[in-house]
């Protein structure tokens, strides 16, 4: 494809024929190489947007966008590597708990996250709240980690995937963010690039994921899993509920104290529920012959017996970071500052609006608005109610954690407003929404 005959591709994607594998593969070349300008690639984009690409289209597009920069070599670890990504939500801690009880089952994981960018931090902030933990190891080092605790967390290498850093600044710009296939090209092509052998995807949907519809969720994940098909990894995508926050705890330090009481066998049902789904469907795909059902059962030994928590502590101390603080949360920086949510009347809780309790977290300076932004680990809110439950006016609902009053008083208005209170009891949640393989 010449340069100067980009135009001609705009219009093929425009009039809706599909693009073919050598077509794609230039595009990208050509777009990170800077012979593409922006505008022309915003105009392709958008044509995606309307158009849609047929799965071999988007298959080759990932693959091509995984190329452009390092893809990790973990050859070096023994063993089948799994991968899990979640696609985000409010108070999802479960890399925490889930990538210990794998370790624990003897399936390696060597995971690279990514930073929060909205309400909450990400895995790393939430993993950085632990005084002295190393999220930037070399890859010596996160390899050496891997071989001798099983399990290793590091964030993102400045090279992996750079056309997916250079396409997602300009979809943010250019109104193109929300198309179900460059969502989809955009996390494959980072989980491709990680190097893991099978991947797990987990697909939240509901009021505080990043797609709330449920068909939508369905075709995100099923885009998924035939790319990760396409380019030969086998990939299952869970689809779980996010129409309450994981747990209780929101905000970074509050998280990562939750997920030890959970590695204590001490944790929220919900959260214990859903973390032992996606262990038991990750030692599925990493040991041969067993059952997700039987998966299950290992991660519920694991977790029962202590050993997926000495694994957490093994990555910990492997990551520099002080155990003191595992071993005594009470430890953890608190804010300076908290207030109680009362239950305005009476009545069972029958929705919450999990993004606006996302929110409500960020104002309290659980998040950060750009990726310069500081974020206060100790900040966020502890749920004292889920939904389901009976409450009297008066009752606590949560408890709001913040540096400052000013920001309590901003966030406890936009509380105010993120549940709502019935006559009737709601049915529960079916927290495994569906299996996609």
């Amino acid at each position: 494809m010449q340069t100067g005959r980009f135009v001609d591709l705009i219009h093929k994607k425009k009039e809706g024929r599909p693009l073919d594998e050598q077509e794609i593969q230039d595009m990208i070349r050509q777009y990170v190489a800077g012979e593409i300008p922006d505008y022309q690639m915003s105009a392709m984009l958008m044509a995606i947007c309307f158009q849609g690409m047929n799965d071999e289209e988007l298959t080759a597009l990932t693959i091509a966008m995984r190329d452009s920069g390092d893809v990790a070599d973990l050859s070096d670890i023994s063993g089948v590597k799994v991968d899990k990504h979640s696609t985000g939500g409010v108070g999802d801690k479960t890399t925490l708990i889930t990538g210990p009880l794998v370790a624990a089952c003897g399936v390696p994981v060597a995971k690279m996250s990514g930073r929060g960018l909205g309400f909450t931090g990400g895995t790393l902030d939430k993993l950085e709240s632990i005084p002295g933990f190393r999220i930037d190891l070399s890859e010596d080092e996160f390899l050496g980690a891997v071989r001798s605790a099983g399990i290793s967390v590091i964030g993102q290498t400045g090279n992996l995937a750079p056309a997916d850093k250079m396409l997602y600044a300009l979809r943010d710009v250019t109104g193109t963010v929300e198309s179900i296939p460059l969502i989809a090209s955009s996390i494959m092509s980072k989980k491709l690039a990680a190097g893991s052998d099978k991947i797990l995807l987990d697909v939240t949907t509901g009021s505080g994921a990043f797609i709330k519809d449920i068909e939508q969720s369905r075709e995100l994940a099923r885009r998924m899993v035939a790319i990760g098909k396409g380019a030969g990894r086998e990939t299952v995508a869970m689809l779980t509920s996010m129409d309450e926050p994981l747990g209780h705890a929101i905000g970074n330090n509050l998280e990562v104290k939750e997920a030890i009481e959970t590695l204590k066998g001490n944790g929220p049902e919900d959260l214990r529920e859903v973390c032992l789904a996606l262990a038991g469907m990750m030692l599925a795909l990493g040991r041969e012959g067993l059952s997700y059902e039987d998966g299950k059962k290992l991660a519920e030994e694991a977790l029962d017996s202590g050993a997926a928590y000495e694994k957490f502590t093994a990555m910990v101390e492997g990551q520099g970071g002080d155990l003191s603080y595992i071993e005594d949360p009470g430890k953890f920086v608190q804010s300076a500052c908290h207030r109680e949510l009362a239950a305005r009347g009476d009545g069972y809780i029958s929705h919450m609006d999990t993004e606006g309790i996302g929110i409500t977290a960020g104002i309290l300076g659980a998040g950060r608005e750009t990726k310069e932004s500081e974020i206060d680990y100790s900040a966020g809110i502890i749920m004292r109610k889920k939904l389901g439950d009976k409450v009297q006016r008066g009752d606590v609902i949560a408890t709001l954690h913040s540096a400052s009053e000013e920001k309590l008083d901003r966030a406890e208005g936009y509380m105010e407003k993120c549940y709502t209170l019935s006559d009737h009891e709601p049915e529960p949640l079916k927290l495994i929404v569906d299996i996609i393989c």
